[in-house]
């Protein structure tokens, strides 16, 4: 099938809308298993300007963009056909009717299924010496506040950023490994959170790949933000780093809620 100037394609997955600017990237994406769960195309020739700023201001921009079923009405992307799609085993994925406004019930539904895969991630790091024995520390909590776990890791003799950016870390790879994929970040390190929101630059080395790691990880989240917060605003956080520093490295012990 020939690309046409200016189209877009929108495939849903389930609960889960993917913008792509071409077919082959929409190949690129959907799995050869295309009916668990069901999968539609459409294609589209106008991306208003207000669905490119809550994409983007969900940290998704460029070629592929995702959102929720709970946020996606047929006004979403103005007007889209059916576009039937072929796979590579030669099945054909075919388009229904488009996104269309869901009841308030089934709405409502969606947003509680969205809500269970959204956290509130806060972290800290201690470090007696600094550098000297450190540890990690790390709150997840549910959308509303609730205690999920507490996690804390020992880490060993490291400096305080390290064990800043290694509670950071091992936040996130828990989080994900929970199944969370909207996540708020909290921290009162101010040279973690503006490194990795880009607006300072990462001039150590050992910062630089730690960095790296963690823009790795935000990556597979559907929605990812971090927050400076004051030292007294992330004290549960700061109770478990003081305890991980007595742990051996490595060892990691879990509080469930």
């Amino acid at each position: 099938m020939a690309e046409e100037a200016n189209t877009f394609y929108v495939v849903r997955k389930g609960d889960i809308f993917g913008v792509y600017q071409s077919l082959s990237d929409v190949q690129a994406q959907i799995s050869s298993s295309v009916h668990d769960p069901s999968v539609r195309v459409y294609k589209g020739y106008v991306l208003k300007k207000e669905t490119e700023e809550y994409l983007a201001s969900h940290g998704l921009k460029d070629a592929l963009y995702t959102a929720n079923a709970a946020d996606v009405n047929n006004d979403t992307f103005e007007k889209l056909t059916p576009c039937p799609f072929t796979q590579p085993d030669g099945r054909t994925i075919l388009a229904d009717k488009g996104p269309q406004k869901v009841s308030s019930q089934h709405k409502s539904k969606m947003a509680v299924n969205n809500s269970q895969r959204s956290c509130i991630l806060e972290f800290d790091g201690a470090s007696k010496g600094n550098p000297g024995k450190s540890g990690a520390g790390v709150i997840l909590r549910a959308q509303d506040g609730s205690v999920v776990s507490r996690i804390r890791q020992g880490l060993g003799f490291v400096t305080n950023n390290v064990a800043e950016y290694q509670a950071l870390i091992l936040g996130l790879n828990y989080a994900l490994s929970r199944g969370f994929m909207h996540i708020v970040v909290r921290g009162d390190s101010q040279l973690v959170c503006m490194q990795v929101q880009g607006r300072w630059q990462t001039k150590n080395q050992n910062m630089a790949e730690l960095c790296k790691v963690v823009k790795q990880l935000k990556e597979r989240f559907i929605s990812f933000q971090i927050n400076h917060v004051l030292r007294e605003f992330n004290s549960d956080a700061d109770a478990e780093a003081n305890k991980a520093v007595h742990l051996p490295a490595g060892e990691i012990r879990e509080d469930f809620s």
